[in-house]
């Protein structure tokens, strides 16, 4: 079974998965990186500051040792 590793990605920068999971099917990939993006978004909304921040960019890149597979991106104000 493939590992593919889920890279998060905003204005600050990358944070890279060194360790990945294992799935069987693209659609559990998109499955898992939708859930992800969400996680994401939910933590970044909290970290949010009206003050100093206008919209977030927030993004996964899903790749595995052949390269990438997918990015899957979002925005949000608040």
């Amino acid at each position: 079974m493939p590992r593919y590793f889920f890279d998060f990605r905003d204005e600050d920068g990358v944070v890279v998965d060194n360790e990945g999971v294992q799935l069987a099917t693209l659609e559990a990939v998109q499955d898992e990186a939708a859930h992800s993006l969400a996680d994401f978004a939910r933590d970044e909304a909290r970290r949010f500051n009206p003050n100093t921040d206008l919209v977030r960019q927030l993004g996964i890149e899903v790749r595995h040792d052949d390269g990438a597979v997918m990015n899957v991106k979002c925005s949000f104000e608040l």
